[in-house]
């Protein structure tokens, strides 16, 4: 099983993007999945105006302007351990790359990268419906972000005794993982998995709403925290391609 991701959120100019897509999915992931301890790979769109939690906004999001801010496309490679990615940082898997690789890579915009290990997870109702033993999910929520004026072991709590149980029980949901940044901006990772977009946004937005106490110490926490520039993320997978059913 895997224990770690490597996550890279980028934009894509239109010019050239059809190219890039046929090259990434065709060529780059296959050649990643080959290298040692690269378990699997997972391509995602994401959606440019996701249905907030609570349905209406309230999360904060960083204002440096040191961290990039692509987030059209999502890549996401699983790994045995973190170490796993230890030899494809840029500094050393750029120059092993052909030219029309660097070239191609050249295309993103904004590009923002963590490397993660997990923490927890917790496994949804519908994780018989995974794809395969190691697939993500047709849809996903990806949040990323730093603590702010909440303490970790606030954010520790939270996840361990609310938002993971919560999980669990949560229609259209094929589980949640919490990750703890290796490299990158986002010191917290949160990996939620639906088997559609269409189950996300039905059932997870308002999904403590019954229970005033879940909903009030959530809102509480998550005005603290500091997300990364498009922070959570929605997105549907476009490779490997939905199964249908």
């Amino acid at each position: 099983m895997e224990r770690a991701l490597w996550i890279t959120w980028y934009g894509l100019p239109a010019d050239g993007r059809d190219a890039y897509l046929a090259w990434l999915h065709g060529k780059f992931m296959p050649k990643i999945l080959k290298k040692p301890g690269v378990l699997w790979a997972a391509h995602y769109a994401a959606q440019p105006q996701p249905l907030p939690a609570g349905g209406t906004p309230r999360l904060r999001h960083t204002d440096d302007p040191s961290v990039p801010t692509g987030n059209g496309y999502i890549l996401i490679f699983g790994g045995k351990t973190a170490h796993a990615f230890a030899n494809l940082i840029p500094a050393k898997l750029l120059p092993q790359l052909p030219e029309n690789d660097r070239k191609m890579l050249a295309l993103r915009v904004g590009e923002r990268v963590n490397i993660v290990t997990e923490e927890d997870r917790s496994v949804g109702p519908s994780a018989n419906k995974r794809e395969g033993k190691l697939a993500l999910a047709p849809c996903i929520q990806l949040g990323s972000f730093n603590s702010g004026s909440a303490h970790d072991d606030e954010v520790l709590d939270w996840y361990a005794n609310l938002r993971l149980p919560a999980m669990a029980k949560l229609p259209g949901c094929l589980g949640i993982r919490k990750y703890v940044s290796v490299a990158g901006w986002a010191k917290h990772i949160v990996l939620y998995e639906f088997e559609s977009l269409a189950a996300r946004d039905e059932y997870f937005p308002f999904h403590d709403k019954d229970d005033p106490g879940m909903a009030a110490w959530t809102d509480a926490l998550v005005r603290k925290l500091i997300h990364a520039p498009g922070s959570p993320n929605v997105a549907t997978r476009l490779w490997p391609a939905v199964k249908r059913r």
